[in-house]
């Protein structure tokens, strides 16, 4: 709960500086997968969403939320934050009605919405940094999906895990082991965790989805492709990958 608690402040804190930073490259309409570059748009891994019944965990400001309305799905935005919510709403202004997106305030791993209602489930890079335990999160997908619905997401690469966020030949320097699944926490002045992102391994992910009743069709690891922003340098992005994309299937 002190997890959830710090994820949901954060981002309240955060929306506005986020997205005044990296508002540009999300734009208002666009499946970013990662940092690193990877666009929807070029892998087209979703493939043809017309007429799907969607739900992105983490949708932030809807960016993705809109982009798979723009391809003819209905879609509902959940996110923790009710300041990103509020940022979503802002941005939907400017759009034509059609692209205009349901948003819902609610944690991942427990989503207020009916079960059996959707066909596709969609996280980039939302939701499951913060998650202690994947299971949880991936058993309230599972419970959303109809039987034979896709859950695809993203995360940023496991491998980064032993790496310093630098985006110059320091941030080439392994310091961490792969296997420390201790999570990253900032606490505040009275010791209360104000900022904490958890670790899970590739093992960990594939494990908590067959626990969870999907099955995984493939990992796309996409390379580098263009400037993104923080420690996604094109120094390290060229040697190393930065984003890990899932792509599973509830069984029937």
């Amino acid at each position: 709960m002190e997890s959830a608690r710090a994820a949901r402040t954060w981002w309240d804190h955060d929306a506005d500086r986020y997205l005044d930073r990296h508002g540009a490259a999300l734009g208002p309409v666009r499946l970013l997968w990662g940092p690193d570059g990877a666009d929807e748009a070029d892998l087209n891994l979703l493939g043809d969403v017309a007429g799907l019944a969607t739900v992105e965990l983490g949708c932030g400001a809807g960016q993705v939320s809109r982009w798979l309305r723009s391809r003819g799905a209905t879609t509902v935005g959940v996110d923790v934050s009710h300041r990103m919510l509020m940022n979503a709403v802002r941005l939907d202004t400017g759009q034509p009605p059609a692209l205009r997106g349901w948003w819902v305030q609610g944690d991942a791993a427990r989503v207020p919405l009916a079960s059996a209602a959707f066909d596709l489930a969609v996280s980039a890079y939302g939701a499951l940094p913060f998650v202690p335990d994947l299971r949880v999160v991936f058993a309230e997908v599972a419970r959303l999906l109809r039987p034979g619905g896709r859950w695809v997401f993203s995360l940023t690469h496991p491998v980064r895990w032993c790496f310093p966020d630098d985006p110059g030949p320091a941030g080439l320097v392994v310091q961490r082991s792969y296997f420390d699944r201790r999570a990253y926490v900032e606490e505040g002045p009275d010791g209360s965790a104000t900022y904490v992102e958890q670790h899970h391994t590739i093992g960990d992910v594939v494990a908590a989805l067959s626990a969870s009743g999907f099955m995984l069709s493939r990992l796309v690891e996409p390379e580098w492709v263009s400037g993104a922003w923080g420690p996604w340098s094109e120094e390290r992005g060229r040697l190393i990958p930065g984003t890990a994309i899932f792509d599973s299937a509830r069984r029937p």
